[in-house]
């Protein structure tokens, strides 16, 4: 993976990366990760890995897991109520 050395990360903490939760301390955080994101020129290749290899902790190219994992989600059809 080539464009991992390319990566704005590479010279970060990694534990920036997998804040404990998305609120409190841990949306400041993802906040502090996501900047590093946005100045990263591999940033999609990131996310693409992030999603094709099912990562389902942390930040990967600009979005935490909670909200790459909902994308991955099948939408829910409602089952029709018995009368």
């Amino acid at each position: 993976m080539a464009w991992q050395r390319a990566a704005a990360c590479a010279d970060e903490d990694p534990e920036l990366f997998f804040p404990v939760s998305g609120s409190g301390p841990g949306a400041e955080q993802v906040a502090r990760a996501r900047k590093v994101c946005e100045r990263c020129p591999v940033v999609q290749d990131c996310l693409d890995w992030a999603k094709r290899t099912g990562q389902r902790t942390g930040v990967w190219g600009g979005v935490f897991a909670p909200r790459r994992n909902a994308a991955r989600r099948p939408a829910r059809v409602p089952r029709p109520r018995a009368r």
